[in-house]
């Protein structure tokens, strides 16, 4: 099988992850890295001893696929000519930054034949992976985001940059259709939203509460699942699960291995093997468009809760 031959658009912090990851990945071909600072484009490129661009329409015609590492606001406009030219696209999360733009992708790569993956990385993190068969039906789940304010990822809000991860998560553990959101939330050190709390409740009576903030010194990042005669807790950090369960009116307690590895090196290799081999990604741009919907809901009742947004 010929190698995958792929580039980075965009190569900041998580820009510049994806490509010392694509680096060491057998069946890809780093062809190239793309950033509008050339500086940083020359300094990746040399790293990896790859070809630097500033525009990345250069890169047409040269690859197969490309991860776009931009900021949210470019999503769109930088995917579009890359689907357009039948180019795999892992777009990081989120999608875009409307419901409109994510669908006319959507369109684009259905129409093309192409894979449209986005980069809901906690899906591929060992914590989760490993509990996954134990979540069954969820009655209630609990899940904090915490960290430390970054100055990457300003273009948005906690919601959009940190809470649309859980999100995610929670409408693939959950699989119903929402019927109520409460949120509020107040910016403190950006125009946005710095701090979120959310209460989602589904159809089939499912409640989840979610807590994220940029604005914490400690990070934290674990989600609590609780089912009938099981509560799962999973520490994505660490990472860690325990589940709990009730055995003959007693609580037991099973710590479960985790094989530890880098959730970014499986989430590309997912999207090199799903493009290589035409499965459906595990986060497709339907998921993607699913979580965004649901973010930008949220969004929309912190407004409501502070005008000031």
């Amino acid at each position: 099988m010929n190698k995958l031959k792929v580039a980075v658009i965009g190569v900041g912090h998580l820009g510049a992850i994806h490509a010392r990851i694509y680096s060491q990945l057998k069946d890809v071909e780093l062809i190239g890295v793309c950033d509008t600072d050339e500086a940083k484009a020359r300094k990746i490129a040399r790293q990896f001893r790859v070809s630097h661009f500033t525009d990345y329409r250069d890169l047409l015609g040269k690859i197969d696929a490309a991860s776009i590492a931009v900021p949210t606001n470019l999503h769109y406009e930088i995917s579009k000519p890359l689907l357009e030219n039948k180019v795999n696209l892992l777009i990081e999360k989120p999608i875009t930054k409307s419901l409109e733009e994510a669908d006319a992708l959507l369109s684009l790569a259905k129409d093309k034949g192409v894979t449209l993956q986005v980069g809901h990385v906690e899906r591929f993190n060992a914590a989760f992976s490993a509990a996954a068969e134990a979540i069954k039906k969820p009655i209630f789940i609990e899940c904090h985001r915490l960290g430390p304010y970054k100055k990457r990822s300003t273009d948005i809000g906690v919601v959009l940059d940190l809470m649309i991860h859980d999100i995610d998560i929670i409408l693939g553990l959950v699989k119903n259709h929402i019927k109520d959101v409460e949120a509020v939330g107040a910016p403190v050190l950006s125009d946005y939203e710095d701090i979120a709390n959310v209460r989602l409740k589904f159809e089939n009576n499912a409640l989840c509460n979610i807590t994220a903030s940029r604005i914490t010194n400690k990070t934290m990042r674990k989600i609590r699942i609780f089912q009938k005669d099981a509560y799962i807790s999973l520490d994505y950090f660490k990472p860690s699960c325990l589940i709990y369960r009730k055995v003959n009116k007693k609580i037991t307690c099973q710590r479960i291995k985790i094989k530890k590895e880098e959730p970014l090196k499986r989430e590309l290799g997912s999207f090199v093997n799903c493009v290589q081999t035409n499965e459906k990604p595990l986060v497709s741009g339907i998921e993607g468009r699913e979580a965004l919907a649901i973010a930008l809901q949220i969004e929309e009742k912190i407004k409501q809760f502070n005008p000031n947004l």
